[in-house]
């Protein structure tokens, strides 16, 4: 299903289109259900479902850089935080100690997560650094 502009937010528009990952609707999220137990956190937490949608809403508004910082993320969501975090790190200018470590990083994505938007910003950033000398050998 294509998502407009109109849709959003989704929550108050559409709010049967909002599952979480457990498959819960945002009508099964209520107090008594999480007192109980019923609701947990992975409830709670966004889906790449949602992100994609979120990317379709902000493509349709004519905003396509927010639409495909959405698909990136979408592609984050099952990925192990230490392993974004470490990313992250290697990220920073001054952090890669060669361009090689960031395609390492970039394949990692891509084969063990099939976060082929992800490896390629990596790719890009490792071109770039590369470029303006970005790396450095810290240790």
């Amino acid at each position: 299903m294509s998502r407009r502009r109109s849709d959003y937010p989704m929550a108050e528009t559409q709010p049967e289109a909002v599952i979480g990952q457990r498959g819960k609707s945002l009508a099964d999220i209520t107090l008594d259900a999480v007192l109980s137990g019923e609701v947990t956190m992975e409830d709670l937490r966004i889906t790449p479902a949602a992100l994609s949608a979120q990317a379709e809403i902000a493509r349709d508004a004519g905003r396509p850089t927010l639409a495909l910082n959405f698909e990136r993320a979408s592609e984050l969501v099952n990925v192990p935080q230490d392993v974004i975090m470490a990313a992250y790190e290697l990220l920073r200018p001054g952090r890669a100690s060669s361009k090689q470590q960031l395609l390492d990083c970039a394949r990692r994505f891509r084969e063990e997560f099939g976060a082929t938007r992800i490896a390629a910003f990596i790719e890009e950033a490792a071109a770039t650094y590369d470029e303006r000398g970005l790396y450095t050998y810290r240790f």
